[in-house]
């Protein structure tokens, strides 16, 4: 039997929707249709109730998807097996991250490319939401996430990886009236203007930083960092966010830059991570692309 028509039967069940999961498998609708009435007739079984409105599997054709997704499972453990006793390594991995790792992941790309030229390297810049729904939904092998308390992810079938520990820093030009500072209190930070970098964990750090505090005269918060730098440099704008960020990819020349401590008591741990589905054997690419990782992570944080 060709695995290839068990594939197109269990992303047609995922996704719901023949045109999805041709579109998810750069197939043709009827490619995908033809293999599932083939497994249907080969089986004497309706595997997928099919309409105008989508693709349901029957209560046979649940059970049948289940044992095909166990199979597909397996047949993918078979080959990884295979390829760990082969010099090449092949194939395809999906990172996706939040925006601050990029340029963390840029030089263990690079370095992991030359390594292993043959296989396809994706990223995807994302949201943690989005993240964690694509590795849940199989559009992602690994993500690249910050995980904090009010971010619970086990009940999810996920697992977290603790990469790096990291914290929240303030950071403006060295020409603020901050700079001979080393630490700022939450009483200094809200009587300066702030520009923050729209991300998820930023926005929660705040909204928390805020119901304790008071407000911030928060100015804008943005995408572009060419503006919070101008924000910072020209207007002595003070802005936040996790240290290894300032060292990965500075905002300002570093002869124009300061770093502060936030003077915040009983701060609960950070982490920077990375998340696989707990019901999936690491591919021998992830786990050769995570040791590289690593490695350029332990490398930073000599550095923090």
């Amino acid at each position: 039997m060709n695995i290839e028509r068990l594939e197109y039967l269990v992303e047609a069940a995922k996704t719901g929707s023949l045109s999805k999961a041709a579109q998810n498998l750069h197939v043709t609708i009827s490619a995908i249709s033809q293999s599932i009435s083939s497994l249907e007739e080969e089986w004497g079984v309706t595997l997928l109730k099919r309409s105008r409105t989508g693709a349901i599997p029957t209560p046979e054709g649940e059970v049948i998807i289940n044992k095909a997704i166990e199979l597909l499972q397996k047949y993918n453990e078979l080959k990884e097996a295979a390829l760990g006793y082969s010099e090449t390594v092949e194939g395809r991995l999906r990172v996706a991250t939040i925006p601050g790792p990029v340029f963390l992941l840029e030089q263990a790309v690079l370095d992991f490319k030359k390594q292993h030229p043959q296989v396809k390297v994706e990223i995807a810049e994302q949201g943690s939401q989005d993240i964690i729904d694509d590795i849940l939904n199989d559009k992602s092998d690994l993500g690249i996430i910050i995980l904090f308390k009010n971010r619970l992810i086990e009940h999810m079938d996920l697992e977290f990886e603790r990469l790096l520990k990291v914290k929240m820093v303030a950071a403006t030009s060295l020409r603020s009236p901050l700079a001979f500072k080393k630490v700022i209190t939450p009483a200094e930070l809200i009587q300066q203007p702030v520009v923050l970098y729209n991300d998820d964990y930023v926005k929660w750090f705040m909204d928390e930083f805020q119901k304790k505090y008071g407000n911030a005269d928060i100015v804008y918060t943005t995408n572009n960092r060419a503006l919070i730098s101008r924000a910072c440099m020209n207007y002595l704008a003070v802005t936040l966010g996790l240290n290894y960020s300032f060292i990965t990819e500075p905002l300002f020349p570093e002869d124009d830059t300061i770093i502060l401590d936030l003077d915040l008591p009983q701060q609960s741990p950070v982490y920077l991570g990375v998340i696989q589905r707990k019901d999936r054997t690491p591919s021998t690419i992830s786990r050769h692309f995570l040791e590289r990782l690593k490695h350029d992570i332990s490398e930073l944080r000599q550095m923090m």
